[in-house]
């Protein structure tokens, strides 16, 4: 799974501008020895004390590129006042979905824990992401507990559903070992079986002609949150397939702000 246009989107700038401040490599957390890093780009002006967290994640692997590159990808939230988190995991196809959302979970409870050294309300997070991505953002959104909770949550293209995906077969899933755990916890870490009334407000994206990732994932989450009572919502982009271009990709992104936006302004 990739996060097609939105890293595309991303390569297109290779400097940072005087706008926007980039911590990089922030340490929130180690396994095995190694440090468990994210980036943080901060706009210089109009701050508005909120935070997002962007899952770097594409088939549950997530690579290392130098924090420029995100400029282009991150400009629209930061433009509107947000900081954002870039957030690396452990990676595919070393770490399976079971370790990767616990340091998902991590993250969420460094930035948390460090709300005040970085300007931001611990109660008024986001995290988003596009298919591995998003599948993380609704995990963090449908099973997390109050040290580790965001408040709103965008998943574009996301895997909800992973029973008949997993497999221990090591034969199995070559594209994406990740999914390389035992079945009888497929459901453990499908967030269509999470849903309850107190989950954060949810925006999915999704393009009807998805054939990794079909549409019907967010379809029924969607109505997984409508049957709770959750404040979410579904963009179908026609046409659309795993990951956007052109203007369903400035679509999905104006939505995402949007979002953001609504659900996270100053209290």
């Amino acid at each position: 799974m990739v996060l097609g246009a939105m890293l595309l989107l991303a390569a297109s700038t290779a400097a940072a501008e005087p706008s926007i401040h980039v911590n990089p490599d922030l340490v929130y957390g180690h396994k095995m020895g190694m440090a468990l890093t994210m980036d943080l780009f901060e706009p210089t002006v109009k701050a508005n004390g909120a935070g997002i967290l962007f899952m770097v994640s594409g088939g549950w692997r997530s690579n290392w590129t130098p924090p420029e590159t995100g400029m282009a990808l991150f400009r629209p939230l930061l433009e509107k006042g947000f900081k954002v988190f870039a957030v690396r995991h452990g990676s595919s196809p070393k770490f399976n979905i079971p370790e990767i959302v616990e340091d998902v979970r991590m993250a969420v409870r460094y930035v948390r824990t460090n709300a005040t050294r970085y300007g931001i309300d611990p109660e008024r997070l986001g995290v988003y992401g596009g298919s591995a991505g998003g599948h993380l953002s609704l995990m963090l959104g449908t099973t997390s507990s109050k040290e580790d909770r965001v408040a709103a949550v965008v998943a574009y293209f996301p895997p909800t559903d992973l029973r008949g995906w997993v497999s221990e077969d090591p034969n199995s899933n070559k594209s994406f070992p990740a999914l390389r755990f035992s079945p009888t916890k497929a459901g453990d870490y499908s967030p269509l079986l999470h849903v309850t009334p107190d989950d954060p407000p949810t925006l999915l994206i999704h393009g009807d002609k998805d054939t990794l990732v079909p549409l019907s994932h967010s379809e029924n989450i969607l109505g997984a949150f409508k049957k709770s009572n959750v404040p979410a919502e579904l963009i179908v982009i026609p046409g659309g397939g795993h990951g956007f271009k052109g203007d369903d990709a400035v679509r999905a992104t104006t939505a995402l702000v949007a979002w953001f936006e609504r659900h996270l302004g100053a209290k």
